[in-house]
């Protein structure tokens, strides 16, 4: 299960954030996506392939600097590793979804 929550935006749009197991090995990643409600950005997220993703509760709601990012970003989608590892910046999502290259 997803630890996320979510901030309701003054203009009535969400900003939901979950943190995920990584597809490519140790820790997490958060994610951060802009939507018009919770369904739908999860339904941005399954969209994209990340079939098994729920928001169970408020538990891990997004900061205001990760809600500045993510409103920030053309896309309304990005994601780092969790935890923060002091400074990274925020990627877009297809730098995380996008097949490795085949080693040499």
């Amino acid at each position: 299960m997803a630890n996320g929550g979510f901030t309701k935006l003054p203009g009535g749009s969400v900003v939901v954030a979950l943190t995920l197991p990584s597809p490519l090995g140790e820790g997490g990643v958060r994610v951060l996506v802009h939507a018009m409600n919770r369904q739908r950005a999860l339904t941005r997220l399954r969209n994209l392939g990340l079939r098994a993703v729920y928001l169970r509760g408020n538990m891990a709601p997004p900061t205001p600097d990760e809600v500045t990012a993510v409103l920030h970003h053309p896309d309304g989608l990005v994601w780092r590793t969790a935890p923060d590892r002091g400074g990274e910046l925020w990627h877009p999502i297809a730098a995380l979804l996008r097949p490795s290259a085949p080693a040499s």
